[in-house]
């Protein structure tokens, strides 16, 4: 009887990390991806079987993971004990994970080529108090896409990075392109918090602000009323926005913008990719900077990363690997693949990422303007999130509601559920 018990708690301490060692004493880890287009899974697997096949005491598992379910399954695994070792997520998750101590802290483990290679305001997304709990290695500005052909026979001034629409000449123009069924502009806002909050940041909206003491408070003043009450006025005043797209994903958007009921979709660079695929031929688009405010084109992001799990007992080769996989040339690759931008600067000079074709010069002109997201290291935010703010922000965007009762839901009720996380 002592004996099966002694086998069963060493199964049991075997299945408490993410890899583990073979019989023949190689070293296993598990990288869990969350790439799901056909180009980024084929990218990350051959660089995990390029790694293997140069380095044979430490072998790579591939281990694919979902966007929709990343975070209740992250933290099922990390209360578990069973968490991959390599953890692939974005910044705006990882607060909760970093404070709860299910994350390493990278800052001893990561090369300087890493550190010195991806500038201080991509790894203030992955900061939270005084460590680093994630490599930021992909990001995608959100730009608008446009019917090329539509707005060059408007006449209407055309943006660049250099000189954008203001958000209220995009407005004037959103009015002035539609009419008779058409739309200038479909805001796909199933989920209006992220862009709301990040394209505020263009017009100095902050919306979280911290007290002496780092406590987070909602505050929602003149800057941050711009951009919902451009979307709000688009829909309900001016009639130049689809009510009907509010409650959308972005790629619900494409069949009425392919089929000439919008001129312009605000999206993810990354949509590019669909919209190559999906056009009808002949279809000529473009990819034109979202508006610019009082602070120009700076707009909040939350990158892709790659993070080590707390628990994992090779976390030294866990970082050995993520340098393998962020080495300039295999950055370039990645960003290819899921048509996005590095946070790398070498690898943002590739030539591939700043070619006219699909406007990928667009898009790494507005690289330098990507800032951390509002709300990328305050405690409860997903709760503030779910519960508060996307309810308030479509209930406004919709008409349901004004603006001053806005404002009341997203700082009373808000600071309600962040309190909760700051005592």
């Amino acid at each position: 009887m002592r004996a099966r018990w002694i086998v069963v708690l060493l199964l049991l301490l075997a299945g408490c990390t993410g890899g583990g060692d073979t019989d023949d004493g190689r070293i296993t880890l598990r990288f869990q991806s969350l790439a799901w287009q056909e180009e980024s899974v084929a990218v990350n697997k051959e660089l995990v079987e390029e790694w293997n096949a140069s380095h044979p005491d430490v072998k790579v598992e591939y281990v694919q993971g979902s966007w929709d379910s990343v975070h209740d399954q992250l933290l099922t695994s990390f209360e578990g004990g069973e968490a991959p070792d390599i953890v692939h997520d974005a910044s705006d998750d990882l607060a909760d994970f970093a404070y709860g101590g299910h994350l390493a802290d990278l800052t001893d483990l990561l090369p300087e080529r890493l550190k010195s290679d991806i500038p201080q305001q991509s790894w203030q997304t992955t900061t939270f108090g005084d460590g680093i709990y994630g490599v930021p290695f992909l990001q995608e500005p959100r730009v608008l896409i446009a019917n090329a052909t539509w707005l060059r026979e408007s006449g209407v001034r055309i943006p660049t990075p250099e000189r954008p629409w203001t958000w209220p000449e995009f407005r004037r123009i959103t009015e002035e392109l539609s009419g008779e069924g058409k739309y200038g502009v479909a805001w796909p806002l199933k989920e209006p918090v992220s862009a709301t909050l990040n394209l505020s940041l263009s017009a100095g909206g902050q919306l979280f602000h911290r007290d002496a003491d780092g406590k987070a408070e909602v505050r929602f003043e003149a800057a941050d009323e711009v951009v919902p009450k451009t979307i709000h006025d688009q829909v309900n005043s001016d009639g130049s926005a689809s009510g009907s797209t509010l409650g959308s994903g972005g790629s619900d958007t494409l069949p009425g913008f392919f089929g000439g009921r919008y001129a312009m979709v605000p999206l993810g660079f990354s949509y590019r990719q669909q919209i190559v695929q999906q056009a009808p031929e002949g279809f000529d688009w473009q990819v034109l900077p979202a508006p610019a405010g009082a602070d120009g084109l700076i707009q909040g992001v939350s990158p892709q990363t790659l993070s080590i799990a707390e628990d994992s007992p090779y976390k030294k080769e866990a970082a050995a690997f993520i340098d393998f996989l962020l080495q300039p040339e295999n950055m370039v690759r990645l960003a290819l693949g899921d048509w996005m931008l590095p946070t790398g600067t070498e690898a943002l000079k590739d030539p591939a990422l700043r070619t006219a074709e699909y406007d990928w010069a667009t898009g790494t002109a507005l690289a330098a303007h990507l800032r951390s997201a509002p709300a990328q290291s305050v405690r409860g935010y997903p709760e503030w999130k779910d519960k508060v703010a996307t309810p308030a922000l479509q209930e406004y965007y919709s008409g349901a509601i004004g603006l001053d009762e806005l404002r009341e839901r997203l700082e009373e009720d808000g600071n309600l559920v962040l309190a909760r996380y700051q005592r």
